[in-house]
C-alpha cells in the first residue's frame, strides 16, 4: 500500500516528470487527447458535435459520463480555488497544496472526526486531482478507498490505479500492482491501463505480450485497445504495423471511431502512400456511423494532403533522417485536424502552442493545417493571427505559394464561400491570392 511514508519518493517522482514536460511538449500534446486509450472511468470521451454545427469551441474536454465534475486546467496544480469557509472533503483535500503533504493523513483525520468519505465522493476528488496533475495525491485518495471501501471497488477502479502508478512510480510498479491482482479483478479496464502504460513507455514487446493475453483470455477487445496499439506503433515509426491492425479490427467486427481513422490516416500519409490514404476516406464516407465531424474531418485531411504537396512513397527522395521529422510533423498536423473534426478548438489552440514551442524546425505544413482548420471552421480572427504568426516567422519563412495552394484545395472541394474568406483575410494582410497566380504587395 501506498501510505504518507512514501511522500518524498512520490514527490520527487513527480518533480521527475515535470522536468522533462517541455522537451517532450508534441507527445504531450498527442497524449493530452487520450481518448484512444486510457481506462474509461479516466478517459475524456469526445463532444458529440450538434447537428447545427460541426465546429464548437470546447474550453476542456468532455469527461466520461462518471465524471460529473468541471474540468480543472491540467497545467496549473492550484487551478482549484477553495474558498476558505467551506470545509467539505473536496476542499479539505485540495487545500494540500505541495505534494510532500499527505492526502493518506487528511483523510484518517476526516474520517476520524466521524465525517463521511463516500466512494463515489472519493473517485470524484481522485479525477480532479488528476486533472490537476496532483497524481501523487490523486493515487493516495484512491488507495484510501481501497482501503476503505474496498466491496465498494469497481473495475475502473482499478484501471485508475493503474494509470496513477505509471504516473507516479512507473510502467514497472504498474506491472507489479497488476500482477498481484486477483483474476476478478483483471478485467478489459485493467487490462487497458496497464497496455496504455506500456504504451506510453513505448514498450513495445511487453505491449505486444499484454495484447496476446488479452486475445488469450477472451476479453471482449474494444476499439480502446487497438487505438493504444497503432498509437504505439506509430509513435516508434513501425508504421507498417497499422494496415495489419485495421484489418484484424474488422474481422474482429469492432467498429472504428474517428481515432481510429485518424491514426490509419496517420500512418498512410507519414508513409506518403497516397492511394491507401484515399481509400481510407473513401471508407469513412460509408462508414455507419459518420457524421458532421467525419465529415469535416475527411474534408480537411483532403485539403492538407494537396495544399502540402505531399508525393506518394515511390517519388520521394527525401533523406531518412528528414522523414521521420516529416513523420512525426505528419502526425501532429493531423492531430490538430482531429481535434478540428471532434469540435475541440481549444485543444486545437493548445496543441498549436506546444508545436511552437518546440525546438524543431516548423515548416509551411504546419501552418497550412492549423489554418485551414481555423477557416473551416468560420474562425478568422484565429486564421488572421496564425498568418500574423507566419509572416514573422524566420524559420519557415512566409510562403506565399502555399497559402494559394490552401486556395486552391479549398475551392476544389467545393468550400467557395471559406475560400473567398480566406482572400479576404489575406488582402488584410496585403497578400493577394488566386488560383492561377498571387503575389504580395
Amino acid at each position: 500500500m501506498y501510505t504518507a511514508t512514501t511522500a518524498s519518493r512520490l514527490a520527487r517522482a513527480e518533480r521527475r516528470g515535470r522536468a522533462h514536460e517541455m522537451a517532450a511538449a508534441l507527445l504531450r500534446a498527442a497524449r493530452a487527447s487520450r481518448h484512444l486509450a486510457l481506462p474509461r472511468s479516466i478517459a475524456s470521451s469526445p463532444s458529440q458535435l450538434s447537428s447545427s454545427s460541426s465546429c464548437t469551441a470546447s474550453a476542456a474536454e468532455t469527461p466520461s459520463p462518471a465524471a460529473a465534475a468541471p474540468a480543472i486546467p491540467a497545467d496549473v496544480e492550484d487551478a482549484v480555488v477553495v474558498v476558505a469557509e467551506e470545509d467539505d472533503l473536496r476542499s479539505h483535500i485540495f487545500r494540500l497544496r505541495l505534494a510532500k503533504r499527505s492526502a493518506t493523513e487528511a483523510l484518517e483525520k476526516w474520517a476520524g472526526k466521524g465525517r463521511a468519505a463516500p466512494a463515489p465522493e472519493l473517485r470524484r476528488i481522485a479525477r480532479d486531482l488528476s486533472r490537476a496533475r496532483r497524481y501523487k495525491h490523486a493515487l493516495e485518495v484512491a488507495e484510501w478507498m481501497k482501503t476503505h471501501h474496498e466491496s465498494d471497488l469497481s473495475e475502473n477502479d482499478y484501471g485508475v490505479r493503474i494509470d496513477l502508478i505509471t504516473k507516479v512510480f512507473g510502467a514497472t510498479a504498474a506491472e507489479d500492482f497488476f500482477e498481484k491482482l486477483p483474476p476478478a479483478a483483471k478485467s478489459l479496464e485493467a487490462y487497458t491501463a496497464l497496455l496504455h502504460s506500456y504504451a506510453r513507455s513505448k514498450m513495445i514487446d511487453k505491449a505486444e505480450r499484454l495484447f496476446q493475453r488479452m486475445k488469450d483470455a477472451d476479453l471482449p477487445i474494444d476499439v480502446l485497445v487497438y487505438n493504444e496499439m497503432m498509437t504505439l506503433y506509430i509513435s516508434v515509426g513501425e508504421l507498417d504495423k497499422v494496415p495489419t491492425l485495421a484489418e484484424e479490427l474488422k474481422r474482429q467486427n469492432v467498429s472504428p471511431d474517428l481515432f481510429t481513422y485518424n491514426l490509419r490516416i496517420s500512418a498512410s500519409v507519414a508513409s506518403m502512400d497516397l492511394e491507401v490514404f484515399r481509400g481510407i476516406l473513401d471508407e469513412m464516407s460509408k462508414d455507419p456511423n459518420s457524421n458532421e465531424g467525419w465529415t469535416l474531418y475527411r474534408n480537411l485531411a483532403s485539403i492538407y494532403v494537396d495544399a502540402s504537396q505531399l508525393v506518394s512513397s515511390g517519388n520521394s527522395l527525401v533523406e531518412a533522417e528528414v522523414k521521420i521529422s516529416q513523420r512525426e510533423w505528419i502526425t501532429y498536423d493531423l492531430l490538430v485536424i482531429l481535434q478540428t473534426g471532434l469540435g475541440n478548438l481549444d485543444r486545437v489552440k493548445d496543441i498549436w502552442k506546444s508545436m511552437q514551442m518546440t525546438a524543431q524546425r516548423m515548416t509551411s505544413r504546419n501552418y497550412v493545417c492549423v489554418l485551414s482548420a481555423y477557416l473551416m471552421c468560420g474562425q478568422l480572427k484565429d486564421a488572421a493571427e496564425v498568418v500574423d504568426q507566419w509572416q514573422r516567422s524566420k524559420v519557415p519563412e512566409f510562403d506565399i505559394s502555399a497559402c494559394n495552394r490552401l486556395f486552391d484545395a479549398l475551392l476544389a472541394v467545393g468550400f467557395t464561400d471559406t475560400a473567398d474568406s480566406f482572400r479576404e483575410l489575406m488582402l488584410q494582410k496585403s497578400c493577394i491570392l488566386s488560383n492561377r497566380a498571387s503575389a504580395c504587395s
